[in-house]
Formats: C-alpha cells, structure tokens, sequence
C-alpha cells in the first residue's frame, strides 16, 4: 500500500483494490485563522482520480468545499459514516457527489475486493454532530486513518485485525485555555496539561492499537495572520497547545516507542510485510529546518498568504439588519426545544460585541439585550464576525467562530459542556438529536478497580472506558481522553459541573 500525505490529516490511499482519498484540505479555515502546515500549495489534488472519497467529519480542516468542488471528480464514491443526521451526505450532494456507499457503524464491509470500517461517534460533543475514524485492509496491508476521533472502546478498532499503519492526531484543536481571561500562572499551568493530555491520550491510542508503524497526522494546523502569529509553537513551548509532529514523534521516543515515523505534505510512505519506507520530496536538512526552523519558515508562509488573508476577511459577509432580533428569531424557537441543555447551562451567557450587548438567557429561555445580569459565560466577540455567521445562518459555531480563536471568553466556575453542545446546535434537528441523546444517556455502569477505589468503567463525560484512559493520583482521576478529572473523595467532578462519578473507596491491595 503506498500513502501520500496531502497534509494535516489528508491521505491518498493507493492499493491493489482500489484508491481513496482521505480528508484533503487546502483552503484557509474558521475566518482564515488555520492553515496547513507545512505548506500543501504544491500538492496537485486533481491528479489523484481516487475511486473512493472519505471525508471523516464536517470540520472545515477536513471538509474543504473549494477543493472538493474543483479537484475531485464527481464520479467518486463517497464512503459515509453512520451519522445521526444526513448533513455530510447532503453537503457533498451540493457539490455534486452522487455515489455513496453507506457505512454501518463498526461493521466491516467488502467494495471490489477492499475491505472497509468507518468507526463513527455520535455524541453532541464529537465534531459537528459526529467524527469518524477509518479501517482499510487491502488483502495484504491494514491501516487506521483515526485522524482526530477519541472511539472511546479502542478495542472495538482491533476487531477490525492487527494493523500495520496508524495515522492520528495528537495536537490541540481547541481554544481553551488560550481564548479564556485567567491569571497568567493559571493559564500557563491550564495549557501545560492541555499539551500533556493530548500527547499522552494519543500514546494510549498508539498502545492500544499495536500498529507496525504510527504516523502523527491530523495537526496542529498554523496560524498566519498576524493576530494570531504567536499561537504557533515556536520553541516547543511545555506550555503551547499546539506541539507539532516533531515534538510527538520525540515524545514516542522518550517513552520506548520507537515506530514513528514523519510524513509531511507529498511525503510516502509504501507499506509492505517486509517494512515501511518512507520518501520526501524534499532532502532530510530541509524536512528537518522546517521544524528546527519554524519561526522562519513561518515567517515566510505567512508572506505567500498575506494576500489571501486579506481577501478572505475583506469577503466576510455583512449584515445590515438588526442583530438582536435576527439572534432571537432564530435561537428562542431551539431554546424552547431545549430542555437538557437549558437546565444544564442554568445561567445566562453574554455575546459582548463591543457597543451591543446580548444575553442569550436560558433559564427563561429568551434572547434580549443585556441589562448587568450576572453571567456565567462571557464571550467577546468582534461585531462583524457575528455579523457574518448571522448572514450565513451559520448553525455551528464551533465549527466557525469558536475554532477560529478569534474571540475572548470568560467564565464563572467550571467548564460547561452545554454552552458549547448549544452554539454547535442551531438548527432544530441538531438541537432534537442533542436533546434526544442527553435523554438517554444513563448513569448506570459497572465498577472497575482503580488505585483503591472502585469507580463506574465509564466516564460520566462521554463514556471513556476509565480501566484504560483513567489514572488516579492523590485521590485524584483523570480521564486522559478529555483531561477531565474527578476528587473521588467526594465523588465531584473538578472539571465541569453536573458530572459527578459513582466512586468507593476500598481496602489497599497487598
């Protein structure tokens, strides 16, 4: 099996079976905030002919409408997950995609001889409304394009068979702590174990599948415009978000794991029984000065899409009308309908767009202007950008603003998933699929041993099996797939509120 990396978390699978393409994407993302990195300006999509398409979620790092209107034929069947709802399949129905194969959740299926899984995520947290992560076997080479889905039982993956290729994330796509009005030592510290999670989930990943060869993919992206410059880890940073495949592939290393291997853009890699070899178009002192380099290289990237930038922000979209009203015509109708997580949030949040000021209330379940209420969560936004995702009806915010960090927040107590599960659901059947599954989430669950307590196998936050991503220090577990962390004392949950973990204390072992 020979793989071409097309950047981030793009692959171009070619087997003896048939070739797919994976997640390509080239255009600037979230208002021109992230770009790939390093640079794929050179990769020639429409010369891959791919007979199969996979675009494992709707991110816009995954999901490139541009590149896949332009570059891909239209004749090339697209592998689905097995989605809630049908928005990626409609989404590549506008471009022009009329073939589509779709998947069952974990269940293998046969196409001409190769064989594939796509293992979907379905909670209101997992991208928008969904991630995925692919199985392919080919008869003789198997690999795991995980990108950046968390399947919270890894064990389901190794149904599949024992696999030669790993590619995965392990680098943030967040904003927090980085957006967020904190105590500079707080923030260090918050963002020094964001890095550390990150890593170490993606090592448990690694362990957890066994593949011959793992291949860090899927991030960070870079940060060109200038307002964002100094988000890009420079001088590998312990407290910097965003590590890039350097500082994985060394941690691996440091931790006995001896079986990564770099791609970057037009990299291969040819997968046999015999071993991986892997090619760059570029000679090992230039792959190496990109990334011992970084700021330079940067420095000249962000010269090449100056223009770029600009032009995107000058095509934001205006609107002209009344913003309060538009927000409240189209957020108290989902409000209403949102019984789970108005009571989850049980607090108003306030969009502060400089002169105008709006409460979205989700006790009384109404949108209106701010009058000094006290308020759990504070955003700041700039007026335009808000301007622009109400021209667009934008239903995903996350996927948008929220990810493009050009925001700042603040925040009383503790995280709260169901702010962020709202802005990610505004549309009426993201909100009716997002309140259907809080409804049946259950608190039951059997009892694993951890340290000396006995605590429930799942993680109150999305179901993490605890026997493999939790680990307990001084009373104190962490859950390595999300870094949420509970006291087990008092069974409370020191990340976000609500989330309490059924925990017992038992006699020490030996």
């Amino acid at each position: 099996m020979r793989i071409t990396a097309t950047g981030h978390a793009g692959l171009f699978l070619e087997t003896a079976r048939g070739s797919v393409l994976c997640d390509p994407w080239r255009s600037p993302a979230y208002f021109a905030s992230w770009f790939v990195f390093p640079d794929n300006s050179d990769i020639d999509f429409a010369a891959f002919k791919p007979d199969f398409l996979y675009v494992s979620h709707l991110h816009r790092d995954h999901f490139d409408p541009l590149l896949l209107a332009r570059d891909v034929p239209k004749s090339t069947t697209v592998l689905l997950p097995d989605y809630p709802t049908d928005e990626l399949q409609s989404a590549l129905r506008d471009l022009g995609f009329r073939s589509f194969v779709q998947t069952r959740n974990n269940e293998p299926v046969e196409l001409d001889g190769l064989r594939v899984m796509i293992t979907a995520m379905t909670a209101p947290s997992d991208g928008p409304i969904g991630d995925s992560a692919l199985s392919l076997d080919d008869g003789a080479t198997r690999i795991l394009d995980q990108n950046d889905a968390r399947p919270p039982e890894p064990s389901q993956l190794n149904e599949f068979g024992s696999y030669d290729g790993h590619f995965l994330q392990f680098s943030g796509a967040i904003w927090w702590p980085v957006v967020y009005e904190l105590p500079e030592a707080n923030r260090t510290e918050h963002a020094r174990r964001k890095r550390q999670n990150g890593m170490e989930r993606a090592r448990r990943f690694v362990e957890a599948v066994g593949a011959r060869y793992v291949f860090p993919t899927a991030g960070p992206p870079c940060f060109l415009d200038a307002d964002l410059f100094e988000h890009n880890d420079f001088e590998h940073s312990p407290d910097n978000i965003f590590p890039d495949q350097s500082v994985f592939l060394d941690y691996m290393a440091d931790a006995g794991l001896g079986n990564g291997r770099l791609l970057i853009p037009g990299s291969t890699a040819v997968l046999t029984p015999e071993g991986c070899e892997v090619a760059h178009l570029l000679s090992e002192a230039e792959v190496e000065s990109i990334f011992s380099q970084k700021r330079a290289y940067l420095d000249a990237y962000a010269s090449r899409q100056k223009q770029v930038i600009e032009s995107e922000h000058a095509a934001w979209p205006r609107f002209d009308g009344d913003l309060l009203a538009a927000l409240a015509g189209a957020w108290e109708p989902l409000l209403a309908l949102a019984d789970h997580i108005c009571e989850g949030v049980g607090a108003p949040v306030l969009l502060d767009l400089g002169e105008e000021k709006i409460l979205v209330d989700f006790t009384n379940r109404e949108v209106r202007r701010y009058a000094g209420e006290e308020c759990r969560y504070r955003f700041t936004i700039e007026r335009r950008l808000v301007e622009a995702l109400v021209a667009e009806r934008e239903i995903d915010w996350v996927n948008s603003l929220f990810l493009s960090m050009r925001f700042g927040a603040r925040r009383r107590g503790q995280y709260n998933e169901y702010v962020f599960a709202f802005f990610k659901c505004l549309s009426a059947e993201r909100m009716s699929y997002a309140e259907g599954w809080y409804a049946e989430k259950s608190s039951g669950d059997e009892l694993v041993r951890l340290g000396d307590y006995l605590v429930q196998r799942r993680c109150p936050h999305l179901k993490a099996d605890l026997s493999r991503f939790g680990t307990v220090c001084d009373g104190v577990l962490e859950c390595s797939m999300h870094g949420w962390r509970f006291d087990l004392a008092s069974r409370r949950c020191l990340t976000a509120e609500g989330h309490d973990i059924v925990a017992e204390r038992v006699a020490p072992t030996g």
